[in-house]
């Protein structure tokens, strides 16, 4: 499902990212699915999409990049 907009880094992290899930027991197509929507929010949060977001939207994208990465260190953190 990779997309011709994307980078040859996006395209690895979408495989890498859906080769993961379904390690997990995630089926393909969901696992398609989950990985081409983080693939596709973080080229918004940085900026990549070909349709440019508001500074407000990008903002916006940033604080929940940052926020998910806030709960999996939080998460690595306790696991001790």
């Amino acid at each position: 499902m990779p997309q011709e907009a994307w980078t040859d880094k996006r395209e690895r992290q979408y495989d890498h990212i859906k080769s993961n899930l379904k390690k997990r027991g995630r089926s393909e197509d969901t696992a398609e699915r989950i990985a081409a929507a983080t693939v596709n929010q973080t080229r918004t949060a940085k900026g990549e999409t070909k349709e440019q977001k508001s500074p407000t939207e990008r903002a916006e994208a940033r604080r929940d990049m940052a926020a998910a990465g806030r709960k999996g260190a939080r998460v690595r953190s306790s696991r001790g």
